[in-house]
């Protein structure tokens, strides 16, 4: 009798993924009628688009028939070139639609930009904590993660950095504002880290996926405007959060036009091409819905202070860092965060994902932290987590 088959050995090494894992745990718990789940485990919105906007898009799929054919490789020319236009515009930079791909969301755009750039056994920097699906990524094409931890403000120190490049060190990846932290990096951090990466002939990979809802005024850093940010830069992007349009799967990477030729063969592999409704979506959004992506914002902004102040509120908790969708907060309990996100399901009604999912194992930051996505519950709902946090036993 022959042997079963053995599945790829990196992919059975790599994490489950996070939030399923965490929706898991709601099985079989029963929560009082007056104690409903207050779900703050994912970074996605849980409203549909609006209205004029999936009009939008259901009139493409009554009226236009390319809406359900395979679109070019690398995205629809007009949104590649919206997408230019609005960055060179914010960055004050000079983006061709050519240094344009659409990808199907922002994690497709992350695995296309290292599949073209490292391979088995390079190593890529990324700040701890990390965006879980980074890290799956690089296991699963077995390259090595190298842990840059932040610190106590929750961000990255291009110095210890520089420390850690060795030979086979392809990339750094920031995100930012950043998942799970929230935290904005300040332009001057992200400038030096565009000269430590051009310095060694690393790639900057830069994740911008909320960069919609940062608090900020104006272009988050120049790196765009520099001559030849194409040498360094690659710039990831989402859709999904700005219009809501997470099931369509819509993200964008910015990079140089030569990296394209390479990028084009990843996606012609995985994908094919990009949604097309949910790139109709995309531009029918960019070109009319600025305004209602403003309200949006501001209210996320809202919810963050809510949230701030909500959670300042509780005896032995701190707020490390927030922004975008996220809060990074530290809990006074003396178990590790896994096993306070199990417990906090069954006796308060609060699902969350634990810090232990965005660092190494054993790393002591994340087990004395939660992250909290507040975006997706109003300010009321954010009073009401406090309160159950409150209640929380020893």
């Amino acid at each position: 009798m022959t042997e079963p088959f053995l599945p790829n050995p990196a992919i059975a090494a790599t994490v489950s993924p996070p939030v399923m894992e965490a929706r898991r745990w709601l099985e079989g718990v029963l929560l009082p009628l007056d104690m409903p789940l207050i779900n703050v485990s994912q970074a996605a919105p849980v409203d549909p688009p609006p209205v004029a906007l999936r009009q939008a898009m259901a009139d493409a799929a009554l009226h236009r028939a390319e809406a359900h054919l395979y679109g070019p490789v690398l995205g629809n020319a007009d949104l590649r070139a919206a997408v230019a236009s609005e960055v060179s515009a914010r960055y004050r930079g000079g983006v061709a639609p050519a240094q344009v791909a659409i990808t199907q969301g922002c994690n497709q755009a992350f695995c296309a930009a290292v599949s073209a750039i490292a391979t088995a056994g390079d190593q890529i920097i990324l700040p701890t904590p990390w965006y879980f699906n980074h890290k799956m990524w690089l296991d699963m094409q077995g390259i090595g993660t190298v842990p840059l931890p932040c610190g106590g403000d929750m961000l990255p120190d291009p110095d210890m950095a520089a420390r850690l490049i060795g030979p086979r060190c392809r990339a750094i990846v920031l995100v930012t504002p950043n998942n799970p932290t929230g935290a904005e990096y300040p332009a001057d951090l992200v400038a030096r880290f565009f000269d430590l990466a051009r310095a060694h002939g690393l790639a900057l990979i830069l994740d911008e996926t909320y960069r919609d809802f940062d608090s900020r005024a104006g272009a988050p850093h120049g790196l765009l405007a520099q001559p030849g940010w194409g040498d360094t830069v690659i710039q990831l992007y989402s859709f999904s959060k700005a219009y809501r349009l997470t099931g369509h799967r819509v993200g964008a990477l910015v990079a140089a036009e030569s990296l394209m030729v390479q990028i084009e063969k990843f996606l012609d592999t995985v994908a094919i091409s990009t949604s097309q409704l949910g790139q109709i979506g995309a531009l029918w959004g960019m070109e009319n819905l600025g305004d209602w992506l403003a309200g949006e914002r501001a209210e996320i902004l809202a919810r963050r202070a809510a949230t701030v102040a909500a959670l300042s509120t509780l005896p032995g908790w701190q707020v490390k860092s927030a922004g975008a969708y996220f809060a990074w907060v530290e809990h006074p309990f003396a178990e590790s965060s896994a096993d306070l996100a199990r417990r906090m399901v069954g006796q308060v009604g609060v699902l969350a994902l634990p810090g232990t999912m965005f660092t190494p194992p054993g790393d002591p930051g994340g087990e004395r932290h939660m992250r909290i996505a507040f975006a997706n519950i109003d300010r009321n709902r954010i009073a009401v987590l406090a309160d159950r946090l409150r209640r929380l036993s020893a």
